[in-house]
């Protein structure tokens, strides 16, 4: 079976408050997608990127990862991100540019069209609940996001409503 062209790899864990950005937004494009009978975006939902994760990269056109950060300003950020050697592949949760890295040596070629999308997140302690700042950077992402896939599939926004 051939993979959808698009790929969006959502990672955070949901029982440490802001982490749980890249799950929410993960989550609910997901089920947008399915309203949308999106069949050429697919959503992968992780607590972090592992090394394995490098597989689902292959044959793939373009990839989103999402993610919280907790660090910059305020609010939801897209960024270009390409291969980039770290010593994160041998650790417990690779970079988004270590997993491309990674990718490219394993498949011998490059590594698909990639961007992060970030929320800028506040707190992260286990059981807290998602901070006010957080949830509007959640909601500012999601018109950014559904912006990128629209973008990404080359359809028309009216299409999509």
């Amino acid at each position: 079976m051939t993979p959808a062209p698009l790929l969006v790899l959502a990672f955070g864990n949901p029982g440490r408050g802001d982490d749980a950005v890249g799950p929410l937004l993960g989550d609910k494009l997901a089920g947008w997608l399915v309203d949308q009978r999106a069949d050429d975006v697919e959503v992968v939902v992780d607590f972090q990127l592992n090394i394995e994760h490098a597989l689902d990269l292959v044959g793939r056109r373009r990839v989103l990862f999402i993610d919280a950060r907790a660090s910059g300003e305020a609010g939801a950020r897209f960024e270009s991100v390409s291969a980039q050697a770290d010593a994160s592949y041998s650790t417990h949760a690779v970079s988004p540019q270590g997993l491309l890295e990674v990718h490219a040596k394993v498949v011998g070629g490059a590594s698909p069209r990639a961007e992060i999308l970030s929320v800028r997140g506040e707190s992260f302690e286990l059981g807290a609940p998602l901070s006010a700042a957080a949830n509007e950077g959640v909601e500012a992402a999601w018109r950014g996001l559904i912006d990128w896939v629209v973008r990404a599939r080359g359809v028309s926004e009216a299409l999509c409503a």
